[in-house]
């Protein structure tokens, strides 16, 4: 009996897999959509981190009207749901521009993560100690160079990994730009799941796709982080 069980427990998952990847090539639909979702993640993230060092000066300058830019920047960014800020974005203020979706949507997602990132930088430029800077200022050097050549280096050590979370973040939360009709590995597992009435083969393929893809990237950033790390003197 339990033979037979195992057999016949195989003999659905085999037709389940084929009816979800192999059948009218819709292992396609899948590839489409990851590599759909690491262009919008990696135009996203370098949007957001432009976003974010820019936001994160205004925050920290002298100068109130920029403080107060920063401020509502990061209040109303972070105040309302990512997919509530896609869809506006890409209905209303990108509704007449000649764009391609993926891009709409990447702007979507940078301008989203440029509030995070900028709290992020802004607390890894305060963590600096305020003796960097005077010593900087004795060498001759002025405020930007200081920020630049002092300062700036040893605080991307500090908000290194808080950046490589929030890319992490980043590829998951784009899961939702299906609402503005891109094939993402969430939509093309919805529309697998459509076709060939099986929930658990599309969702289980999707939930792998993004944990192989976090895995591979957390271990590449760690690489990464160590290398920053290799100066450091213990």
């Amino acid at each position: 009996m339990d033979m037979v069980t195992a057999f016949s427990w195989f003999s659905g998952f085999q037709e389940s897999f084929e009816k979800t990847f192999i059948r009218e090539d819709r292992y396609k639909l899948f590839i489409d959509g990851i590599l759909l979702t690491l262009k919008v993640s990696l135009l996203a993230v370098v949007i957001g981190i432009i976003i974010g060092f820019i936001i994160a000066l205004f925050n920290l300058s002298k100068h109130l009207p920029l403080r107060f830019i920063g401020k509502v920047y990061t209040d109303v960014i972070r105040g309302t749901p990512s997919v509530t800020q896609l869809m506006i974005i890409y209905f209303v203020i990108f509704a007449s521009v000649d764009l391609e979706k993926w891009i709409i949507a990447a702007i979507a997602f940078g301008i989203n993560s440029g509030a995070y990132v900028s709290e992020i930088i802004r607390a890894g430029i305060m963590s600096i100690d305020k003796g960097q800077t005077e010593a900087g200022r004795s060498l001759g050097l002025n405020g930007r160079q200081t920020m630049l050549k002092i300062v700036l280096p040893q605080a991307l050590k500090n908000i290194f990994p808080a950046l490589c979370n929030e890319f992490i973040v980043l590829i998951k939360e784009t899961a939702i730009v299906g609402y503005v009709g891109l094939m993402d590995i969430q939509k093309a597992s919805d529309f697998v799941k459509s076709a060939t009435f099986e929930a658990a083969m599309p969702l289980l393929a999707t939930a792998v796709i993004y944990f192989v893809i976090i895995k591979i990237l957390t271990i590449c950033l760690g690489l990464l982080e160590k290398r920053l790390r290799k100066s450091d003197v213990r």
